[in-house]
């Protein structure tokens, strides 16, 4: 009975000992980066531990910025003593590249940043893209805060994120959501995958930053859903990815705008019913719907109803890809695509042209 007793006795520590060294392995690794447990969790005062996201706003809220004007009203004297709130922007560099939205700025005369830190920059637009609703603006100045930001890490549904802007100019304000969505398109001009966020972006959110939780920029804030002429979508607002918003601030800052190929077309995805209309042996490509009479497909003998389903050797299951395909090409190249028409194959060379970067 003793040894039975010693036995169990043995057999409960050594089970208890082997509950720790789990709970031990999966703990330390938190514990061992002091970053990972002080970047959610603050000590306040007498209540313990809290969660908290005010480490990630403490690295991004200082790049973003208020962006003012002053609009020049030719028919009445200029009030030169009163500035606009107009939105927010990111600074994206030490060079002074703030990376915004460009319904933010195209109306502006004269545009002012103000930084948190007090300071106030009269800024130049170094270029501007209103197909993605982009714009980048230049200030000088010394020790700029920088965003961080990684290009690398693209956001997943359910991610918590922080919006930081000048919301009806009352000041910079935090507020917290999830990524609702992502991928979002058809809500502008068919060049964007928008992220999609229940954080609120109000009238002066426009060109503020989309924070992860460690406080790096994944999206710049642009535009909440609205429903009809009056009323928003309540929680429902988009971002464009920090990717994409990077890739345009790039070329913007070399050529002052985004030159991009264009086809003249327009086209939708193949429905079933199509499909069997036109004797397609699968639902992938793309069946032109228009054709503009002046460009480039129109002088390759493109027609309606014709389907793409390569471009340039590669498969094309959506009209998303066969845009950013077009878009990505430059002007002046000639390509290959193969199309069927009327249940045959052809291979049809086109020569892309230039896409108009129209205001809206």
């Amino acid at each position: 009975m003793a040894l039975k007793d010693t036995l169990l006795y043995l057999g409960k520590a050594v089970f208890f000992g082997l509950i720790m060294a789990a709970v031990f392995l999966v703990v330390t690794p938190f514990l061992a980066n002091k970053d990972m447990t002080s970047l959610f969790f603050q000590k306040r005062g007498d209540h313990g531990v809290e969660l908290s996201f005010s480490v990630a706003v403490r690295r991004a809220a200082p790049a973003v910025v208020n962006i003012y004007s002053l609009s020049i009203n030719r028919n009445q004297p200029l009030n030169s003593g009163s500035l606009q709130g107009l939105g927010s922007g990111v600074i994206m560099s030490s060079e002074g590249y703030i990376l915004t939205n460009y319904h933010v700025i195209k109306k502006a005369d004269e545009i002012v940043v103000a930084l948190q830190d007090g300071r106030k920059f009269t800024s130049e637009v170094v270029g501007s893209d209103p197909v993605t609703d982009l714009a980048v603006l230049k200030i000088e100045g010394d020790s700029l805060p920088i965003v961080p930001i990684n290009l690398g890490v693209p956001a997943q549904v359910g991610d918590v994120v922080l919006a930081i802007g000048n919301p009806y100019n009352i000041g910079q304000t935090i507020t917290q959501g999830i990524i609702s969505a992502t991928g979002r398109n058809g809500l502008s001009s068919g060049y964007l995958d928008f992220l999609q966020t229940d954080a609120a972006i109000n009238a002066g959110n426009s060109g503020g930053a989309l924070i992860d939780t460690s406080g790096q920029l994944i999206g710049i804030n642009t535009a909440a859903f609205q429903v009809g002429e009056e009323g928003g979508g309540h929680g429902i607002s988009f971002a464009i990815p920090i990717k994409l918003a990077h890739s345009i601030m790039g070329k913007l800052i070399k050529n002052g705008r985004v030159i991009r190929g264009a086809l003249g077309i327009s086209g939708e995805p193949i429905s079933p019913v199509m499909a069997q209309i036109l004797n397609l042996p699968d639902l992938t490509g793309v069946v032109i719907t228009g054709v503009d009479p002046n460009g480039p497909a129109a002088r390759a003998q493109l027609q309606p109803r014709d389907v793409i389903i390569q471009y340039e050797g590669e498969d094309i299951p959506g009209v998303e890809m066969l845009m950013d395909r077009i878009a990505e090409t430059p002007p002046g190249k000639k390509i290959s695509m193969t199309i069927i028409r009327k249940g045959k194959s052809y291979d049809v060379p086109v020569l892309i042209g230039e896409h108009a970067n129209n205001e809206e």
